[in-house]
């Protein structure tokens, strides 16, 4: 199909362009001068044509999942949530778990639902139900008797279970505790993943999303490998994204699964899918206590602790897995929400450029929460890329309940410090963590530039905000690089026609209204997979 799109706006990827033209033929954009052969003019109406978004950390095949199980994510509160899971009992009798998730850490005190809660909603039947951030998970009293999980169970190395004052599991297991449970549960079959990657696939294509890094391929607490799912996807020709898989790394081993990983590699690679990165996750999250902090977090009476979190991985063994990684020709994708963690991280990146040199792996850093000061400028220094997820940067009710008063004052003012990696000259890509938030690259790019969504009076640390195109540079050719998809995320002569028109031009609205564009059509290789009905 060769395109023109005529009458509207432009953004190539960095700049904005008003009145421009765009052709595409076979695929490709080209000049936009040919009429002749062109054989479909879109008329942009005044809306924006931009390079397709790209997803940078993204669980895809978990949110098609939930999507089609006990889905907690639009409920709010324990009568909510209760009504949601009895109403999935009751329309699936004959399912043997209750499974899904979705629910929110603040609508429970303390972040910590009870068992109790959901024993009378679930029946006989055990229920693992995962939270929003995926690092923890509310169990009914069934699961806890199945997995034999009882008082005098120990909390494993790499994770908690919330106890009673009589050192009773309460039904809500943090991090690797949740494996205790989620090795009984049944295994997701191959047909169950091939369906929830093509919703989910289609789901992100509607929002103007052409390729995405997978950010865990393997198995991860109740997340089932789903490589196979993709190659099938990919060989049946029904793949229409571009997709980069992040293998996961088993932090219960070392240097030796390498091999493993380079085989996976050489596995999982067929059309638009490939496995070409490694993912570790460092630390857990600051909710829960987990992220790796310098400095100890503050308990609820505003004192000192003595806890600063986990490294699931020793930083020193971090350092040598990275320079095998890097040697071995893997982009490695880290996990890092605390300052020690994201320090750690970039020691590593440190070493295995001593060791190895400059190799163009681009090694980038996931979320990145809380960054200390001195660690902004190695981003650079290290050629290591920033990974944001944009729409954590707001007062929403978990920041303000359940993560600024445990990291205090002084240390919230150093979260997600877009504006001062931007002004370093660090490379930004941006990707929304689903299932963990919503995958609309908008809504991000709406907070990334408000510091705050349509609901939330006061911006959060405004002095880190970015500039529209710098965020929409973050979500299109910041993440395509990263992707290595360097044919892709900009718009020019030669680049394939990953395409996304917006139903309105965000440059010439205020910017507290970015969030209501609408994504109006999406093309990959100028071929259409969504268009709007409305």
């Amino acid at each position: 199909m060769n395109l023109l799109f005529v009458n509207g706006a432009v953004f190539d990827g960095t700049s904005y362009r008003p009145g421009t033209d765009v052709g595409v033929r076979d695929g490709r954009i080209v000049a936009a001068g040919d009429r002749a052969s062109t054989t479909e003019v879109v008329d942009l109406d005044g809306g924006l044509l931009l390079p397709g978004f790209v997803d940078a950390h993204v669980h895809p095949v978990q949110g098609g999942l939930e999507r089609g199980r006990c889905d907690l994510a639009p409920a709010h509160g324990l009568p909510a949530y209760r009504e949601v899971v009895q109403r999935y009992v009751d329309q699936h009798p004959d399912v043997p778990w209750i499974l899904g998730g979705g629910w929110h850490q603040p609508d429970f005190p303390g972040g910590a639902p009870r068992a109790a809660d959901l024993d009378a909603v679930t029946g006989d039947r055990p229920a693992f139900l995962v939270n929003a951030d995926h690092h923890g998970a509310w169990v009914n009293s069934k699961a806890l008797t199945l997995a034999g999980i009882d008082r005098s169970t120990p909390d494993p190395p790499d994770g908690r279970i919330e106890r009673g004052p009589d050192g009773a599991p309460t039904g809500t297991l943090h991090e690797g505790a949740m494996d205790l449970v989620s090795r009984h549960v049944p295994p997701t079959t191959h047909e169950e993943l091939v369906a929830a990657l093509e919703d989910a696939q289609s789901y992100l294509h509607s929002l103007g999303i052409t390729g995405w890094q997978d950010a865990i391929l393997g198995d991860y607490a109740n997340m089932p490998d789903a490589t196979d799912a993709y190659l099938e996807v990919a060989r049946a020709g029904r793949l229409t994204a571009r997709v980069n898989g992040a293998l996961w790394w088993q932090r219960d081993r070392g240097a030796e699964q390498i091999p493993d990983l380079v085989v996976r590699r050489k596995a999982a690679d067929h059309g638009r899918f490939r496995a070409g990165t490694v993912k570790i996750m460092q630390d857990g999250v600051a909710e829960n206590f987990t992220a790796g902090m310098l400095e100890p977090y503050f308990d609820g009476c505003g004192c000192r602790t003595t806890n600063t979190g986990l490294s699931f991985v020793d930083p020193i063994e971090l350092r040598d897995d990275i320079t095998r990684l890097d040697a071995a020709g893997f982009q490695v994708h880290v996990h890092a929400i605390g300052d020690r963690a994201v320090r750690e991280a970039l020691d590593a990146f440190e070493h295995a450029r001593q060791q190895n040199g400059d190799t163009d792996r681009r090694h980038h850093l996931a979320h990145l929460q809380v960054v200390h000061s001195d660690d902004i400028a190695r981003f650079v220094q290290l050629n290591v890329t920033a990974n944001i997820q944009a729409l954590w940067a707001m007062y929403d009710q978990q920041m303000v309940d359940l993560t600024v008063p445990y990291l205090g004052p002084e240390r919230a003012r150093t979260q997600y410090p877009f504006g001062a990696l931007a002004g370093s000259g660090a490379r930004l890509a941006a990707g929304s963590d689903w299932p963990v938030s919503s995958p609309d690259p908008l809504a991000a790019i709406h907070v990334a530039v408000n510091r705050r969504d349509e609901s939330t009076a006061e911006p959060f640390f405004p002095e880190q905000a970015l500039d529209l195109a710098t965020a929409l540079t973050a979500y299109t050719r910041g993440s395509a690089w990263v992707n290595h998809a360097d044919d892709t995320g900009r718009i020019e002569t030669g680049a394939l026609a990953d395409l996304v028109v917006l139903d309105r031009d965000p440059f010439r609205a205020p910017p507290d209204e970015i969030a209501a564009a609408r994504v109006r059509e999406t093309y990959v290789q100028g071929e259409r997979v969504y268009a709007s009905t409305r």
